[in-house]
C-alpha cells in the first residue's frame, strides 16, 4: 500500500500537468467538463500504477520489468480505439474489453468530443475503479507471497 500511496501522489501531479498541457498547448477543443477529463485521467493513471506494481511483483530485476512493458502497453494502445474495435473479430473485441485503457479512451472520447456527462460515462469509470480495486487486492496478495514483505 505504501507504493500505491507514494506513487499515487506522483500520478495525481502527472495527471494535472498532462491535462493542462494538452488543453492549453495543443489547444484541444473540449466539449464536455474538464473535471470529468481530470477524473478519467486520474483513474487511468491509478489503474496503470496498480497494474505496473502488480507486474513488478513477478519481475526479478529492472531489466526483466522493462521487458514486460511492451507486452502490456502495446495491446492497451491497440485496443483503446487506435483501430476501431467494433470492426475487429469477436475474439479480439473480447480481449479489448479486458483492457483498462479501452474504458478510459471511451470515456475521454465521449467527454471531449460529445460533451458526455457523468451519467454517460459512469459505467466506464466504475469499470476503471473495479480494475483498480482488483489490482490493489492482487498487489497485496502478490507482495506478501512473492516479495516476503
Amino acid at each position: 500500500m505504501g507504493y500505491l500511496i507514494g506513487y499515487g501522489g506522483f500520478a495525481i501531479i502527472q495527471t494535472v500537468l498532462t491535462v493542462v498541457f494538452t488543453i492549453t498547448v495543443f489547444k484541444i477543443h473540449l466539449v464536455g467538463s474538464i473535471w470529468l477529463v481530470f477524473l478519467t485521467n486520474l483513474l487511468l493513471a491509478l489503474v496503470a500504477l496498480t497494474l505496473g506494481i502488480f507486474i513488478s511483483t513477478f519481475a526479478n530485476s529492472e531489466f526483466q520489468m522493462i521487458q514486460f512493458i511492451p507486452l502490456i502497453v502495446v495491446p492497451q494502445i491497440f485496443f483503446a480505439g487506435l483501430v476501431p474495435v467494433d470492426g475487429m473479430a469477436s475474439w479480439l473485441q473480447a480481449i479489448a474489453h479486458i483492457m483498462p485503457l479501452y474504458y478510459g479512451a471511451n470515456a475521454l472520447t465521449a467527454v471531449v468530443t460529445k460533451g458526455a456527462g457523468l451519467g454517460d460515462i459512469g459505467v466506464n469509470l466504475l469499470i476503471l475503479v473495479g480494475f483498480m480495486v482488483v489490482l490493489t487486492m492482487l498487489n497485496i496478495v502478490g507482495m506478501k507471497r512473492y516479495r516476503k514483505v
